[in-house]
């Protein structure tokens, strides 16, 4: 069946199986709908009927709070019963050529260890292989819970067969109580992307810098990754900035100072404490790491003055510390169009 979008630029036309969500339709037929966390919780996504009927396959999403007027909806919550006739406020253009065009696929949780008391690393093993930017997140679904969790990958590959994930333990939060509860291997699971802006190339050539926040960190690694891969700090500086309350909040300490080992000085990488200061032993445990009390955009802005010019800013982590990041890079003059993130509500 038929759904076309009047955007503000042009109509746009694509084809959709019964059942099928109608941003991930569009989506996978290379059409750019907007979108930023394509799980039900942002309201990017809001589009208004014209014609035609759809299913809402999630009436509590948390998204709907921002829709205003009773022909709105979230594209990425709705299916439509038949041929649609739909509007959205934005731009819309094709994707280019060569991103990897979102899809559905299947696979199964293969692997689960605790990193720390509250975040977790998990593993999902692919039924067909999925290429990815480095950055990127896909949309997961496990069978009994409602709605789609973004996540993004730790891990990078074209072609990829097994996913790495970083799973942060949320307060009343039905997916990862049963994570942290059960024994998730073994567990069927349904995806959608990969999905995301935030993505780091090799031909960017520019300085990185990297700021986030508690499992934010997981698609930094992504790019951290590709980079080390591609030699990239032989030619440009990398800075990262991971920020976590206290020593038993960290992870991933190993991982980095094997990467710094690896790219030598021109990658630098700082561990943000915000309730407490580093111990001496830890210090000498992971001397090729340094290691600053405070909240992590503060310390990224003391230890980035003076040295933007050049720079690809990469964000993530709770929302109120993405947005005091943007802040920050704003202030010191660094353009909309180098800082990048995706939002997850």
């Amino acid at each position: 069946m038929k759904i076309e979008v009047k955007a503000r630029n042009r109509a746009h036309a694509f084809d959709a199986e019964p059942g099928s969500r109608v941003l991930y339709a569009g989506l996978g037929q290379a059409i750019d709908l907007p979108y930023e966390c394509g799980s039900g919780t942002c309201g990017t996504c809001k589009a208004r009927l014209l014609s035609g009927e759809i299913d809402d396959l999630w009436p509590e999403a948390p998204g709907r709070k921002y829709l205003k007027q009773a022909d709105e909806f979230l594209m990425c919550q709705c299916a439509a019963r038949g041929p649609l006739s739909i509007e959205v406020a934005s731009f819309v253009e094709d994707l280019e050529p060569d991103v990897c065009i979102p899809r559905a696929a299947s696979g199964r949780i293969v692997a689960a260890r605790l990193l720390t008391h509250d975040v977790m690393s998990l593993r999902i093993a692919l039924a067909a292989p999925l290429s990815f930017d480095a950055g990127q997140f896909v949309l997961v679904q496990v069978p009994g819970i409602d709605g789609y969790r973004g996540w993004s990958m730790v891990n990078h590959a074209k072609d990829a067969l097994e996913l790495d994930f970083v799973i942060k333990k949320k307060p009343d939060g039905r997916l990862s109580d049963w994570l942290f509860s059960a024994t998730p291997a073994g567990t069927a699971v349904e995806l959608f992307g990969p999905l995301g802006s935030a993505t780091f190339y090799p031909e960017l050539d520019k300085n990185i810098l990297c700021i986030a926040g508690g499992s934010g960190i997981a698609g930094m690694m992504s790019i951290l990754e590709r980079a080390a891969r591609a030699d990239y700090f032989a030619g440009h500086d990398g800075d990262v900035f991971f920020g976590v309350r206290s020593m038993k909040d960290a992870f991933f300490l190993d991982e980095f100072s094997r990467l710094r080992a690896a790219c030598g000085e021109r990658l630098r990488v700082t561990i943000a404490f915000s309730e407490e200061p580093a111990s001496d032993a830890l210090r000498a445990s992971h001397p090729l790491l340094q290691f600053e009390t405070g909240f992590v955009h503060e310390v990224a802005g003391r230890g980035m003055q003076g040295r933007y010019q050049g720079v690809r800013a990469y964000l993530a982590g709770p929302p109120p510390a993405v947005d005091a990041c943007v802040r920050m890079l704003l202030m010191a003059r660094v353009s909309t169009d180098n800082i990048r993130y995706d939002k997850f509500s």
